[in-house]
């Protein structure tokens, strides 16, 4: 990594891939992470509490947030029971997601369907797996290599008529039917305030990872009327945003 031969004060990150890389290159620069999907999981620290070493930050990941998706998502679909998850097996984050994700599943009674998708060439077969399984309704995470292709994803869904629920307000706001997950905005302003506690002496290692502490239900009720879906006025009535 070009930036430790520099070299720097500090390295700030969003994801788990560019955080992952930062590890790779140095254990004695500071590195902020922002975003990322599993912390433990993936090994960037070995817990929460107590990082180490030279990495803190915080995780896009809160306590049983998969489980709410699925749920927010039953309300809408009250008879779902075939769901699609899109996750990258190079993400070092995801197998614990992927995890999280069938146990949830298991506990509403649906099907899971994985797709993984590691490069741009293997989402033609992810949608025909889909349309092949009739999928009701599609998750994914917020990996970066898949955040390159959304606008593709989100065409897919809408032509044939599939809910997605993403993880942030953004995916939301570009088409897709529901988002549940953390405020990016809020995780960039706290991975700002380590930033500035560690510039000003504090060690990484002093400095517990922070789970998200603000969540938003965003509901595009634009892109639900164009693929035929009627969502309740009591569920439009507790989204934090509804794009109209």
């Amino acid at each position: 990594m070009e930036l430790v031969h520099r070299p720097v004060d500090l390295i700030a990150t969003f994801g788990t891939p560019p955080t992952l890389a930062a590890k790779q290159a140095t254990t004695t620069i500071p590195i902020v992470m922002m975003g990322v999907g599993d912390p433990v999981g993936s090994g960037l620290v070995p817990s929460l509490a107590r990082p180490g070493g030279n990495i803190t930050g915080n995780t896009i990941l809160g306590p049983e947030v998969t489980g709410k998706r699925l749920q927010l998502l039953k309300e809408v679909l009250p008879s779902l029971s075939r769901v699609a998850f899109l996750w990258n097996p190079d993400n070092g984050s995801h197998p614990a997601q992927l995890a999280e994700v069938r146990g949830a599943v298991a506990t509403l009674g649906m099907k899971l369907l994985p797709l993984a998708v590691r490069s741009p060439d293997e989402f033609d077969n992810a949608f025909t797996t889909m349309i092949r399984e009739r999928t009701e309704a599609f998750l994914m995470t917020n990996d970066p290599f898949h955040q390159l292709s959304i606008g593709r994803i989100i065409d897919f869904l809408a032509n044939n008529r599939v809910p997605g629920m993403f993880v942030t307000r953004e995916v939301a706001v570009a088409g897709g039917v529901l988002s549940y997950g953390a405020s990016l905005p809020d995780l960039f302003r706290r991975g700002a305030m380590y930033v500035h506690k560690i510039l000003q002496g504090t060690k990484p290692a002093d400095l517990p990872v922070e789970q998200p502490v603000k969540f938003e239900l965003v509901v595009n009720l634009k892109t639900a009327k164009a693929i035929g879906l009627t969502i309740p006025d009591a569920f439009l009535a507790r989204a934090d945003e509804v794009i109209e």
